[in-house]
This record gives structure tokens, sequence and C-alpha cells, in this order.
């Protein structure tokens, strides 16, 4: 799964904000387009864990279309949606994870709280454990 989402940059009378259509909950802002964007990224993070919070799935980004500026989620927290939205698709709940990972239901909590800076190798090992992997590329920017 790739999160890497297409916004709309919206520019107004010396402000800027950017909005996303996969995500309606998220919006940033700034005095720049630079700055709105830097931005967006904790904002995306912030309303993509509001779906975590509801318990239903996290979209998945559409094809960016004409207009359109990607921003990219953090390897983390693209690795803690990839596991939220696939221990919904298997019906796997975060105390099945627990005794499956062998580890308390709060430490499930916060692998799945996209929010919390956890370590990428716990997430990589609960995503094994539902038989799925992490694959890493470096590309050009």
């Amino acid at each position: 799964m790739i999160f890497d989402y297409p916004v709309i940059v919206h520019q107004e009378q010396g402000s800027v904000w950017v909005s996303c259509p996969d995500v309606p909950e998220m919006a940033s802002a700034g005095e720049t387009v630079d700055e709105a964007l830097f931005d967006a990224v904790d904002a995306l993070e912030s309303a993509l864990s509001l779906y975590v919070d509801q318990k239903i799935t996290i979209p998945l980004p559409s094809a960016v279309a004409s207009g359109q500026t990607l921003v990219r989620l953090p390897a983390l927290t693209a690795a803690k949606a990839a596991l939220w939205n696939t221990m919904l698709e298997q019906k796997v709940t975060k105390t099945e994870l627990a005794r499956r990972l062998g580890v308390n239901r709060p430490q499930v909590d916060r692998l799945v709280d996209l929010l919390h800076r956890s370590k990428i190798e716990q997430v990589e090992h609960a995503l094994h454990v539902l038989g799925q992997r992490i694959e890493l590329a470096v590309v050009a920017a």
C-alpha cells in the first residue's frame, strides 16, 4: 500500500490552505504554499488517526489529478496505516493481535496510534504476524 495523498492547494488573499479529497477531515494552512504543504503532513496524520479512533478503514489515496500535489506520509505512519487496515481486513482485534505478539493490549494500541512514535521494527513484526511485509525503496526526489 502506498500512502501518497493528492491534495489541492487553495490560494486566497494572503493565505494558503490545503485540502484532501480522499480525507475530507484534513486541512492545513500557511502563509506560503511550502508552509501549508509542510503542515499538511501533520494534518493528514491527525485526520487519519480519526479513522483509527472510529474503528474504520483508513482510505487509500486516489490517483493524482491535474493541478493536485502529493503529500507523502512518513514511512512509520504509512506502516501503521497499513497495519490498521490489515487488521480490519483480516478481522483481527487489538486484543487478538496482542495475544499473537505476546504483548499487552496497550502496546498494540500504540502500534496503531498514528501519532505515537513506535519503533518501525515493532510495526514490521506485527505486519509479519498478519502475513504482510514492508517493502522499502529509496528513489530520487
